[in-house]
């Protein structure tokens, strides 16, 4: 991992997105990193854009601000690529992981992605309604960037999942996003 990995999200109200980049950084601080996760959004109401940012890093984080060129951009709504330009100050290396049906070719034309730029993509929102039964992608995606990043191990991902959901939900719907999480990991594509 570089010194510093920053991830920016996009997604809508409702999706889970601040509850994913908070699973991400609690798993990441599990394994002794320093990090920071919060969420940049307007009226609070379903539907509505909003960002939410990670910084990851082996060192002490001493800035706060947002993420203006990321490392990782994690689209939870591919809607949102015809509403705002979710590429925006994105790394030359920049990794982007969108929760679409198309294929990483097709998104990779969509946002313009330099050659030297990663696309990957996965349907977070089909996996979800599959195994947890409603539309919410946040913890497929969270499998996906852990592939797609390679910023943790999918086992210390699960665990933090566990633990974290483990306070809220019944089994039963822990088990589903377990699944869920497992299956964005193993499905996400690169093109």
């Amino acid at each position: 991992m570089a010194e510093m990995l920053e991830i920016r999200w996009h997604g809508r109200g409702g999706q889970g997105t601040v509850t994913a980049a908070k699973v991400l950084a609690d798993a990441c601080l599990s394994g002794g990193r320093q990090v920071q996760a919060f969420p940049e959004y307007g009226p609070e109401r379903a539907g509505a854009p909003l960002r939410a940012y990670n910084r990851i890093s082996e060192k002490v984080l001493r800035m706060h601000c947002p993420v203006l060129n990321p490392g990782v951009v994690v689209v939870v709504d591919a809607t949102l690529l015809d509403a705002m330009n979710c590429a925006e100050g994105a790394q030359d290396d920049a990794i982007f992981v969108v929760n679409t049906a198309k294929n990483p070719k097709d998104i990779r034309e969509k946002i313009k992605a330099k050659a030297s730029q990663k696309v990957y993509t996965v349907d977070a929102t089909k996996i979800s309604v599959e195994t947890i039964g409603r539309p919410m992608p946040n913890t497929p995606i969270l499998g996906a960037v852990t592939k797609a990043s390679a910023v943790l191990g999918l086992d210390v991902l699960v665990n933090e999942v566990k633990g974290s959901f483990g306070k809220k939900f019944s089994q039963k719907i822990i088990d589903a996003n377990l699944t869920a999480v497992k299956r964005g990991y193993e499905e996400v594509k690169q093109g």
